[in-house]
């Protein structure tokens, strides 16, 4: 540019400075209360929102006649202030109100609600009750574990405020392709709690990440976490009798918060810092290569039936947010007293705000969704044709990569695995899975055509959804452990303080001849054997399998098969077993690989029976102790099953399982490899340890190769190559 032209440039316009930014945005109060200044706030997102200067508070009730702000002091007995909502701050059914010069760090509030009590026409307003705010991202009040609370206090779960301020680095959520995963269901408590468990501060979320390295040498590439979110454990907690024990809500399957993460399981609870911990758990484990999965529970809430506390929504507004019957009272398809009302429109977003909020700022990366069939009742409790919130959960954009996995039964009697609306998203546990599991190692007749189907990902139930639409399991935590499973006929939960009558009764468990302990060796290596058993099924089955925490290393509950109140050494994970069945860790660790190594176990379609790979072999065929000639007679107690095809390198992929759950050894003929491939054990559990496993690649070559000798009641696993 030349000085002449530079001449001619136009001088820039000067406007008025708009002042700070923070000006454009409302940051000045309208109205007055005492020494708060307050405006209309802004009706979403609901709850307590940090904006310049204030905090906007938003709630709705579609019934409420008035709507109060409390607010505290955190811990404060007493409010600091209570402020109405003025009617010009409600919009619609929404009241929302910014309140200025409030201490964020310190602050905690609650609601109160007038309005009609009226239960037959489904209202239960009660103006004297402090509610929490359903949307509260971080709640007080139970900050430690086990403390007992100031049961004087009139407001005992209290909101407060959460700052996104935490580090995420370049983490985001992992994204295992489905069929890849290995899931490992834990409770955070449960997991380090025991004086074993060498961690620092046992029982919490930073005591879990002091684990990560085990869960890494396990293999497995998912956690699922029982629930995580804000619970009281107090909640009908009591007194064993005879032995005194404190018994408590000790799974936490009853929703205080959906948003805030439990204050009792950080070991920075006390700190007010349970949302750092947490993150700061889930950054680690997927530096680990491990995804979470968060086990959710929006079937219902701990405020219970007529007689519950008033906690929060049923103050709010109970005919929105409860299934409620004609007079009044709550459906209990829950089987804990009352329902949510999860196809109401308002509610519906509830659970999607909660799920987008879990994926958007914890990194989550999938649900377990507890009694799922219940979220597919309409207001009445009929089962919906096409439930709009499962419909809308499976196409959230915001959950578009998120694992979505249903408990598709529920407490009312709805049975639905193999038909739970899925919407091309959904999986299952499936349920028949383990019945059939169970009752195959048992040595029940008839069996055998039901395993092989259960093992190919349950094509029966789950045509054109694939393979990953079924969650594999012999054992969760509802029930007995693997180790009980058999060491016990009948349950024995007489610890629970209920006469033994809760807890499943159809169990299909066998205690191969006495009940429980014993020092008889034939037992208790049958037992071991029955064991690696059912792992062996579980990690060569085609779908998504899930095992349960210490399975892996034989832990017990002395034939409990209903822990849901037990927080003591019964429950918790005895890290000494670690070293006790090392054998048996050892044996878990070497098949999780083995799964890891041979994506013909891994695929995704469901198999067609045909040669798609060209390597003369199908890709699934079925032989019993002659080769290709399968025993489907009911009496059949064997299963040969020969899986085929080709890994990333297109070298061949060739696993043989040869299952024998009769008491009696019996030689299997073995289908004849193409050329080149020869036959080499990778495990074979009627071999002591440590011959009952190998490393993969360093399978020894079998010396027979036509044919093979299956012990009794055992399983052999072999690889071509």
């Amino acid at each position: 540019m030349t000085a002449s032209q530079a001449r001619r440039v136009p001088a820039p316009v000067r406007r008025p400075s708009p002042g700070p930014v923070s000006g454009r945005i409302d940051s000045y109060p309208t109205h007055r209360h005492g020494d708060y200044g307050l405006r209309a706030g802004k009706p979403f997102p609901f709850g307590a929102t940090l904006v310049p200067g204030g905090v906007n508070f938003s709630v709705f009730s579609s019934a409420a006649t008035s709507v109060t702000l409390v607010i505290f002091e955190k811990g404060a007995s007493q409010p600091t202030v209570e402020i109405p909502f003025p009617e010009a701050f409600r919009i619609g059914a929404v009241y929302s109100m910014t309140v200025f010069g409030l201490d964020v760090e310190t602050v905690e509030y609650g609601y109160r609600m007038d309005g009609p009590f009226d239960p037959v026409r489904g209202h239960r307003f009660d103006p004297t009750r402090i509610l929490m705010d359903p949307y509260a991202r971080v709640i007080g009040g139970r900050d430690v574990w086990g403390m007992q609370p100031d049961w004087g206090d009139p407001y005992q779960h209290r909101a407060r405020i959460a700052f996104d301020d935490f580090d995420w680095e370049d983490d985001r959520p992992l994204e295992v392709p489905t069929t890849d995963l290995v899931v490992y269901e834990a409770h955070v408590r449960g997991f380090t709690r025991h004086p074993s468990s060498g961690v620092k501060a046992p029982g919490t979320f930073a005591a879990l990440k002091e684990k990560i390295p085990y869960l890494q040498e396990l293999g497995i590439n998912c956690l699922e976490l029982m629930p995580v979110y804000e619970f009281d454990e107090f909640e009908n907690s009591r007194t064993a009798p005879g032995t005194g024990e404190w018994l408590c809500n000790y799974w936490g399957y009853s929703t205080v918060g959906f948003f805030a993460p439990k204050a009792g399981f950080a070991a920075t609870g006390r700190l007010g810092m349970q949302v750092d911990e947490l993150k700061t758990l889930v950054k680690a484990l997927h530096k680990a290569g491990i995804e979470v999965m968060l086990d959710v529970v929006f079937n219902h809430t701990a405020e219970g039936n007529e007689q519950g506390p008033y906690i929060s929504f049923r103050g709010l507004d109970n005919k929105t947010y409860y299934m409620l019957t004609p007079e009044g009272y709550y459906f209990n398809f829950s089987g804990t007293g009352n329902t949510l009302n999860c196809n109401n429109p308002v509610v519906r977003n509830v659970v999607l705000d909660c799920l987008r909020y879990w994926a958007a700022e914890y990194h989550i990366d999938g649900f377990r969704f507890d009694l799922a069939a219940i979220l597919g009742r309409d207001a009445s409790g009929a089962p919906l044709s096409n439930p709009p919130l499962l419909e809308t959960l499976a196409h959230d954009p915001v959950l578009a990569r998120c694992k979505l996995v249903a408990e598709a039964w529920d407490a009312g009697g709805l049975y639905q695995v193999g038909s739970f609306p899925a919407y091309g998203r959904w999986a299952e546990w499936n349920g028949k899975y383990r019945d059939t599991v169970r009752r195959f190692l048992k040595g029940e007749p008839g069996q055998v055509g039901e395993l092989a189907t259960r093992m190919l990902g349950s094509p029966d139930l789950y045509t054109g959804r694939g393979t990953a639409a079924s969650v594999n399991f012999v054992t969760a935590h509802d029930g007995f452990t693997l180790a009980d499973l058999f060491a016990y006929d009948e349950k024995h939960n007489e610890a629970n303080g209920e006469d033994n009558r809760d807890g499943a009764n159809d169990n299909d468990s066998w205690n191969h001849g006495v009940e429980g302990p014993t020092d008889d060796p034939a037992i208790n290596a049958l037992r071991a054997r029955q064991v690696r058993n059912a792992f062996v099924l579980l990690l060569t089955s085609q779908g998504i399998p899930m095992i349960v925490m210490g399975d892996e290393i034989g832990r017990t509950q002395l034939g409990n098969n209903n822990m849901y109140c037990h927080d003591n050494e019964l429950a918790w994970l005895d890290w000494t077993l670690a070293d006790r069945n090392a054998d048996l860790l050892r044996f878990v660790r070497e098949l999780v690989a083995f799964r890891a190594a041979h994506p013909v176990l891994r695929g995704s379609e469901h198999v067609s029976g045909n040669d798609a790979d060209g390597d003369g072999l199908p890709d699934a065929s079925f032989h019993g102790m002659a080769a290709w000639e399968p025993d489907w007679s009911p009496d059949s107690r064997v299963l040969g099953l020969l899986r085929s095809g080709s890994a990333e390198d297109r070298t061949p992929d060739v696993v043989y399982l040869a299952l024998n759950a009769h008491w009696e050894t019996h030689g299997f003929q073995l289908p004849q490899l193409p050329g080149g491939l020869s036959w080499h054990v990778f495990a074979n559990t009627s071999v002591p340890a440590p011959g009952d496993v190998h490393a993969v690649g360093e399978e020894p070559r079998l010396d027979e190769q036509s044919h093979a000798l299956v012990g009794a009641r055992s399983a052999l696993v072999l690889v071509g190559r």
